[in-house]
């Protein structure tokens, strides 16, 4: 089976060109460091590295406070960040700086991930959440590196399309030398495909502080926005969207007074949705101007990056995008950490747990479409009562929750010893 999914990887070869062509019209970036796509790199470790994957950007933030704790615990390791995404890559360099090394994990070919291996030679390799890669985790069982599944999660859907490949996926999970879920579901559905050594141990999301500079923009922010006048943040907003929730902010006529500030979630997307605001006659002022926002200014474009955690401090109220159409939804964690109120959509299986414990604790609201939801926000923006009580059970559900670092390093200590 393994040797099938290889050859479908070589067929697939010249559409990975034109992909990164394609994406490169919108992102120069995916066409820089080509060479360590395939296991080519000029980074050389002068210590033991111990070697991290996180995709994208919502992997790389999830990852500060157990990078904290590597350092702190391994000050003779180097730590190695990888990558797929040049926003996940980017979000590594604000984040961490030259704390730690980062180039792009190459494709899943075997050479490529041979050569990644013998070139950084790593004491141990963690993968993040859902990073099942079948050359990867056969070539670094057969090196002899400790590969771990951390902070893993597999929703139904995923569990289902593995399930298609499931003598695969049970060789590919029984590699790995363990693995621990964010919950009790999600290491039920990866035991029933075929993992070993699978334990829980909470979400590291929980574990994220609030970085006191992004506390401080945020202030900045509010000031900008207009210290009297209430914000509703629609959060990493996902493709036909903005779309819906422009339709409904139309069809209720408006937010009272409210300023709605709209963060895509892709950078690439920024100029197009502010076309699209143009073309809704919206009165629009973009994050990057760096200016105060005129009173009749009516929605906001947060077209900067690493700066989510500002916005949620900056914010009475916030809708976790990707929710109202079949994305899956986006992290909630973040704005309750701030005690931010949170609105999501029907659709959340991406973070199914986080979502319905939220909603649980009272710390989010789930709206079935854009105009409950901002039937919704224009209630709670009204009501300074309810807004108080939802920040203060935000607060509660997070730290409530936390704890997901110290278990994920006793399954590390397991692997690699204290020198």
């Amino acid at each position: 089976m393994r040797i099938l999914y290889t050859l479908l990887l070589w067929l697939l070869l010249p559409f990975i060109f034109v992909r990164l062509a394609l994406r490169a019209r919108t992102q120069p970036e995916y066409l820089q460091h080509l060479g360590e796509r395939f296991g080519r790199y000029s980074q050389i470790a002068a210590k033991p590295l111990i070697w991290l994957h996180a995709v994208s950007v919502g992997e790389t933030r999830a990852t500060v406070s157990l990078v904290a704790k590597l350092r702190a615990t391994y000050p003779d390791h180097q730590i190695l960040l990888t990558h797929t995404t040049p926003t996940g890559r980017a979000t590594s360099e604000q984040l961490y700086g030259d704390q730690v090394m980062r180039v792009y994990l190459p494709y899943d070919y075997p050479f490529a991930v041979r050569r990644f291996l013998r070139h950084f030679r790593p004491k141990l390799g963690i993968l993040m959440e859902t990073e099942i890669w079948f050359n990867l985790i056969h070539e670094g069982h057969a090196a002899g590196v400790p590969m771990l599944l951390l902070n893993a999660r597999l929703s139904e859907k995923s569990a289902r399309g593995y399930a298609r490949v499931a003598r695969l996926t049970r060789n590919a999970l029984g590699q790995l030398t363990a693995i621990a879920a964010q919950t009790p579901d999600d290491a039920a559905r990866l035991a029933a495909l075929g993992a070993q050594h699978v334990g829980v141990m909470g979400n590291l999301k929980f574990d994220i502080a609030p970085p006191a500079a992004m506390l401080e923009r945020g202030a900045m922010l509010r000031g900008q926005f207009g210290a009297g006048r209430r914000v509703l943040l629609a959060a990493s907003t996902r493709e036909g969207e903005e779309a819906l929730l422009l339709d409904a902010l139309r069809a209720c006529g408006g937010l009272g007074g409210a300023l709605l500030v709209i963060v895509p979630r892709h950078p690439q997307r920024f100029d197009e949705i502010a076309g699209m605001l143009a073309r809704y006659g919206l009165r629009c002022q973009r994050r990057s101007d760096n200016q105060a926002v005129a009173p009749e200014v009516q929605v906001v474009l947060g077209d900067s990056m690493g700066e989510m955690f500002a916005y949620y401090a900056a914010a009475d109220l916030a809708y976790i995008g990707g929710s109202l159409l079949p994305f899956g939804g986006q992290n909630l964690i973040e704005a309750c950490a701030v005690g931010t109120p949170v609105l999501i959509g029907p659709h959340t299986f991406n973070f199914a747990d986080a979502s319905k414990l939220a909603v649980e604790a009272g710390a989010a609201l789930r709206v079935q479409d854009a105009d409950q939801l901002f039937g919704r926000a224009k209630t709670l923006l009204a009501d300074d009562s309810a807004l108080a009580d939802m920040r203060g059970k935000g607060t509660r559900f997070v730290t409530g929750h936390q704890g997901a670092t110290d278990n994920a390093m006793k399954v590390i200590s397991r692997y690699l010893a204290v020198r």
